[in-house]
């Protein structure tokens, strides 16, 4: 006589049904009037918004500074995931709090705060400004608030993962004689890089759609620190609902492009290393 297995969850079409459900209402749906929108001006418009200098440069600096954002998330982030799990000192409970402000703060605050900081008159801004370094209005400050966004997700998403790492590695390679740098290379590394990744991925989609911090931040000047995300409420502002919805589109496919890439290359290091 066969056993059914017993599941929490209703049967498997039931949960299929409000799975699909629910998919379709906030994501498919949504997409699919992006993709109409961005084609009621039809393909000569498309392209022309497309292929636009203005649009080419907003692209290239949003997708630029949340690259710069995530390879510095990606060390830091590595670098407090460990210090915050594997040593104990004062006030590890007060940085570990503070490591989900970006989560709480809302976005329109951390930008005017930037701003405070880094302009040519603020607390951070003017000594930097006595050596002509300039960071707000620049694409130096775009990447700056970048950083402050998208830094949790890479801390939160290796930090479980270094929790759950056994030290009998790390001591076994010791007791070969391997250095601190060869353990770190062969045995830790190898360990965290797919949730250091996942946690990169999810850091770059923030980001790259990141508008609150850095419309305060960057100044908004066309061809210089005018991001993509504020270049489509410009248009939106403007009535050209097609142009706008053909700018996110842009941003829609490349960052999907990057997403995909970067779990393809995960499921591909999980493969390697598990052989």
């Amino acid at each position: 006589m066969s056993r059914h297995r017993r599941h929490v969850l209703p049967g498997f079409k039931l949960t299929l049904g409000f799975t699909l459900l629910y998919l379709i209402l906030i994501v498919l749906i949504p997409l699919s009037a992006l993709i109409w929108k961005s084609s009621t001006g039809g393909w000569e418009a498309f392209w022309k918004t497309a292929t636009d200098v203005r649009v080419l440069g907003s692209l290239k600096l949003s997708f630029g500074t949340a690259l710069a954002a995530t390879l510095v998330n990606g060390f830091f982030g590595v670098l407090t995931a460990w210090v915050l799990e594997r040593y104990r000192f004062p006030g590890k409970r007060l940085l570990d709090a503070m490591v989900d402000l970006p989560f709480a703060l809302p976005t329109a605050v951390a930008g005017i705060a930037l701003v405070t900081l880094y302009s040519v008159n603020g607390l951070i801004g003017k000594p930097l400004s006595e050596f002509d370094i300039k960071v707000a209005f620049t694409p130096t400050g775009i990447t700056l608030a970048l950083i402050f966004v998208g830094f949790p997700f890479v801390v939160r998403t290796v930090q479980p993962v270094i929790a759950d790492l056994s030290l009998e590695p790390e001591e076994a390679a010791a007791c070969l004689g391997a250095t601190r740098w060869q353990t770190l290379t062969r045995v830790i590394l190898p360990a965290i890089l797919p949730s250091t990744l996942a946690g990169m991925a999810l850091s770059f989609g923030r980001a790259v759609g990141e508008y609150g911090s850095v419309v305060f931040i960057s100044g908004n000047l066309p061809f210089k620190t005018e991001i993509a995300p504020l270049l489509i409420v410009t248009r939106l502002e403007q009535y050209d609902y097609a142009g706008a919805t053909t700018i996110g589109l842009l941003m829609l496919f490349a960052s999907f492009l990057i997403l995909v890439i970067s779990n393809r290359f995960i499921n591909w290091h999980e493969r390697r290393t598990a052989q």
